[in-house]
């Protein structure tokens, strides 16, 4: 190609003999799957480069889109409906995960995730839901839980799926707190003797960021934008979680303890493990030894910005990229920070124009994405 188009970064390079590639992108929220994505990017790189081997590997990062990857990629693994309390209190036709092994992996999204909102409900959308599909799961005989806590619409610690596995918390009368996070400013007692044990295998919390409880970058501050807060309930929800800490004995500094609303902190209370959710899924799914054997990596997601860095699949499948050896390539719906470290990159939304019509085709451009890193690496 003589001219680089809009939003590409990178420099053409001579033909080489056929490489192994590997697309592993996450979902593009809002707009396409991460296999939808990572199949179209596998098409524009293929009609460029007929000779080369793709590989197309699904990716996630503990949000949505974990529980399809790792579906994807595991033989023999089913999905399990069941109904749960939504994030506005009505019922949810959802599913968790079920493993040969008798794992069950559980998407928080998919149980009370801000996406089942017509519109945010900052103070009052609670994680009850999600603990009753992991009630479900460990009625059914999981032997260990896989929770995947990105998404979510709630900012309670985790109080309403707890109270849903049988804890109980407590105002200073006696009498339960209100449900989701506008309760935790009157909470003076939590029981957790009351829930549920873990079963035998534990509970692995996997979190997309790796962010503490508390301050300007914890649960409240840093995402209660995001999910609608106002400065005042951004006031109302630390306050609460601060109790909430306190109550529970969870160190508020703990990496990956504010994801999901605090979520992960309640959850390490009742003795999850928190880990970050893009390596463990890499492992989970083969992504990252599949890497290590490739030449080329190109992994994206919707918007790759400063968070991206914080524990998110494009970052991590950089650094597994690169310690292999590999040329890395970025293809994001919108590039909104430094992509230093990526051999080049494309941003769909100034190659579709405008964002709304990278959004709305999305796979789309994502192919022709393919093909222009085919033609830089």
């Amino acid at each position: 190609m003589n001219q680089t188009p809009p939003g590409v970064a990178g420099i053409p390079h001579a033909p080489t003999a056929g490489r192994t590639v590997v697309v592993a992108p996450d979902s593009f929220k809002g707009s396409a799957s991460a296999r939808d994505i990572g199949k179209a990017i596998a098409e524009g790189w293929e009609s460029a480069r007929p000779g080369d081997h793709v590989t197309v590997m699904p990716m996630a990062d503990g949000g949505e889109g974990s529980l399809e990857a790792i579906h994807a990629s595991v033989a023999g693994s089913r999905l399990v409906p069941t109904v749960v309390t939504g994030p506005h209190g009505w019922p949810v036709h959802t599913e968790w995960l079920q493993l040969p092994d008798g794992d069950a992996v559980i998407e928080l999204a998919r149980c009370c995730g801000l996406t089942l909102l017509e519109s945010p409900r900052p103070l009052d959308a609670s994680t009850r839901g999600l603990g009753e599909a992991m009630l479900d799961a460990i009625e059914k005989g999981a032997t260990r839980l896989i929770i995947a806590l990105g998404g979510s619409a709630s900012t309670d610690g985790g109080s309403g799926a707890l109270s849903a596995l049988g804890a109980q918390f407590l105002g200073a009368d006696g009498t339960p707190v209100a449900d989701a996070g506008r309760g935790l400013i009157d909470l003076t007692y939590a029981d957790l003797t009351t829930a549920v044990r873990p079963p035998s295998g534990g509970v692995t919390a996997l979190t997309d960021v790796r962010v503490g409880l508390l301050g300007k970058q914890g649960a409240a501050q840093l995402f209660g934008p995001q999910k609608g807060a106002s400065e005042q309930d951004i006031a109302t929800l630390e306050q609460g979680l601060t109790q909430l800490a306190r109550v529970l004995g969870v160190d508020p500094s703990l990496p990956g303890s504010g994801a999901a609303g605090g979520t992960a902190a309640g959850l390490a209370a009742w003795g999850a493990t928190i880990v970050p959710g893009a390596p463990a899924i890499a492992e989970f799914t083969g992504t990252a030894e599949l890497v290590s054997r490739s030449s080329i990596v190109i992994t994206g997601e919707g918007r790759y910005d400063n968070q991206s860095s914080m524990g998110k699949v494009a970052t991590h499948v950089r650094e597994l990229g690169s310690r292999a050896g590999a040329k890395v390539g970025l293809i994001a719906g919108e590039i909104a920070a430094s992509h230093h470290g990526f051999a080049a990159s494309v941003s769909l939304s100034e190659l579709a124009g405008s964002t709304a019509a990278a959004v709305r085709e999305a796979t789309v451009w994502a192919r022709l994405a393919g093909q222009l890193l085919a033609e830089l690496l």
